[in-house]
């Protein structure tokens, strides 16, 4: 049976995608700090869909930690890899702490190209796999260091996906805007703010995703209302994308 490795899967777009794969077959290997809600997670899942769910309980932001998990695709096949774990900053860059800052960017960056690499070395000898890097609409919009970081997801994913086709191995970064998950909540965000047709539900986004995946593409945009919305970014002026950077899309909470 193939394995799929999920980090952040306790939640969200994370628990959506981990459900997805467990319903396809799957076997999973779940990732994410909290311990109790790793084993929360793994034996609903378990129960629900009948299969396999190893935890590992790991801060990504902790190189001793983050090692740990990359032996993880030596210890036996990973099919798929879903790099989903990640959090925002509510205040600006420079109301933080270099320290903050640092650990979102070892989170979002680092993180993602140190698991993609462990990832898709052994997947490349077996000629198969697929990597799925959970960036975000924030990353087309020139707004805070998530929106940097979200952008450097993008562009790396994109570019990876056309060395490795030859290959064999499928690499795409999903790029939601606004989602029903806790994360927003985790913010004090107020989400009234936002309008309804916004927001997106998470098992449809990673239903749209997985066939995005499926027929190639190396960057997954779910819903036509922000296909149009990052299509249009290009035309729209700066004063304007700061306006709408502000409403939350440039950021969310830890997974």
């Amino acid at each position: 049976m193939a394995t799929a490795l999920i980090t952040g899967p306790t939640a969200g777009i994370g628990r959506a995608f981990a459900d997805k794969l467990a319903i396809d077959g799957y076997d999973l290997v779940l990732v994410a700090r909290d311990e109790g809600r790793l084993k929360e997670t793994a034996a609903e899942i378990g129960r629900l869909h009948g299969v396999s769910c190893e935890i590992l309980a790991a801060d990504l932001t902790d190189p001793e930690q983050l090692a740990l998990v990359e032996q993880r695709f030596k210890s036996g096949p990973i099919e798929v890899l879903v790099n989903n774990a990640g959090f925002g900053q509510k205040k600006p860059f420079w109301a933080n702490t270099v320290e903050q800052e640092e650990e979102q960017l070892d989170l979002l960056v680092r993180a993602v190209l140190r698991l993609t690499h462990a990832a898709v070395l052994p997947m490349i000898e077996r000629g198969s796999g697929a990597v799925i890097n959970v960036s975000s609409v924030a990353g087309f919009f020139q707004r805070g260091s998530y929106s940097a970081h979200k952008s450097w997801v993008t562009n790396f994913s994109a570019g990876l996906a056309i060395e490795l086709h030859s290959k064999g191995v499928a690499v795409m970064a999903l790029c939601p805007g606004f989602v029903h998950t806790e994360f927003h909540e985790r913010m004090g965000m107020d989400k009234t703010i936002i309008p309804s047709f916004l927001w997106l539900d998470a098992t449809r986004l990673v239903d749209e995703a997985w066939s995005d995946l499926m027929r190639g593409k190396a960057i997954s945009i779910p819903s036509r209302r922000y296909k149009i919305i990052v299509a249009a970014v290009r035309y729209i002026p700066r004063t304007l994308i700061a306006r709408l950077s502000t409403v939350g899309l440039d950021g969310r909470r830890r997974a």
